[in-house]
């Protein structure tokens, strides 16, 4: 599986640096024959002429499920695999250029079409056929850690992984960062009675992780629905709107790693003759697991739906109980504009306007109807 952690943080070589590594290439090579260093040893991977090597991180050969010593020579050790039976390559890359994918492509008889698939990324999940050689992609998608969630929060994190099935070769492309491949090769070099069963194995093992990542994400954002619908259901609601419709948006990339994915897992099941009666309980694993992650994010969809309308329905009734408590105080306050309003014209006849107490009596008029209506709309639930 690709390692992805051993890569070189300095980016390309330069040209000098180029043919310094072609230089000691062939020396390099039988100091790893004599000493037999595993691909997994932190050892610069010989370039063929013309071209950078910068996107292999990891190249074995495995002989009867055991990892055998290379040098990281794609090409010889595709040789090596041919020349004994049940033996395949498996090369890893992590976002190969074009000019990288040439000699891959050539040495390994791959299809252009899947190889500009595999340059560009970004594919939907599928599985294709081309000869030999079966092209499967699909998108990878982890839960990212977050103290709060906010309008602004990343949830899920998605890449891209493609890979190129032949009969004695396996070639594991990584796009991103959302799922790193080298805990796959660490537990299947664990299970040689597994990867006896050749390259659909890595194939077994990638899928595996890929839809474990799925089930960790889907318990990830099951607490993040809980705590939104906590927010917007409590007596002091604060529950924003921004919110919930972030996590709609994180839900919806969720859902274009893991909804795609059952189609090509489907054909793997039942529809690919070279997949092993035995690797086929397997895949049936993975379909079961995949099944129980998508019906998650149905249910996650729905309820954030729902979570959506009750905040509107919150909002609008919120608005409502504003508009009825200002109508109230509007009703308090027409009482005392009617009275004054009438006094106001400045009659000659008006009653009590020559009384000593007509004043203090026309204001506890107003008092007292208005404290009546205070009284009345706080029993009906406007105030």
């Amino acid at each position: 599986m690709v390692v992805d952690d051993i890569r070189d943080d300095n980016g390309r070589r330069s040209s000098n640096g180029d043919r310094l590594t072609r230089a000691f290439t062939a020396p390099a090579r039988a100091v790893g024959r004599l000493v037999g260093l595993s691909g997994d040893a932190d050892v610069p991977v010989p370039a063929q002429p013309g071209e950078h090597r910068d996107a292999i991180v990891d190249c074995a050969v495995y002989l009867d499920g055991i990892r055998q010593p290379a040098n990281g020579d794609y090409r010889a050790a595709l040789a090596k695999a041919r020349t004994h039976r049940g033996g395949f390559v498996w090369l890893g890359l992590h976002a190969p250029g074009e000019q990288q994918m040439a000699g891959i492509a050539e040495a390994f008889d791959l299809h252009e079409l899947a190889v500009e698939d595999v340059i560009s990324a970004g594919q939907r999940p599928k599985l294709e056929q081309f000869g030999d050689v079966h092209f499967l992609a699909l998108r990878a998608a982890r839960y990212v850690e977050h103290k709060e969630l906010t309008e602004h929060s990343e949830v899920v994190e998605t890449g891209q992984i493609m890979l190129f099935i032949g009969p004695d070769f396996v070639i594991s492309v990584r796009h991103g960062e959302a799922c790193r491949l080298k805990p796959v090769r660490e537990h299947l070099e664990a299970r040689p009675e597994l990867l006896k069963q050749g390259p659909w194995a890595v194939a077994y093992g990638v899928l595996d992780h890929v839809v474990d990542l799925f089930v960790e994400a889907a318990d990830g954002i099951s607490q993040d629905v809980d705590l939104i619908e906590e927010s917007v259901f409590a007596r002091d609601s604060s529950g924003r709107m921004q919110r919930i419709y972030q996590l709609k948006r994180e839900l919806v990339e969720f859902k274009r790693a893991v909804l795609p994915l059952q189609r090509p897992l489907h054909s793997l099941i039942g529809d690919t003759p070279e997949v092993t009666k035995e690797l086929r309980k397997y895949f049936r694993d993975v379909q079961d697991h995949l099944a129980r992650v998508v019906e998650q994010v149905g249910t996650f969809d729905d309820l954030l739906i729902s979570i959506m309308q009750a905040r509107l329905a919150q909002v609008t009734v919120d608005q409502n109980n504003d508009m009825r408590k200002v109508a109230a105080w509007a009703s308090i306050a027409a009482v005392w504009t009617a009275i004054a309003g009438i006094y106001g014209m400045n009659f000659d006849f008006m009653p009590e306007t020559h009384w000593k107490y007509g004043y203090p009596m026309v204001l506890t008029v107003m008092l007292g109807f208005s404290f009546a209506i205070y009284r009345l709309l706080r029993r009906s639930g406007w105030l």
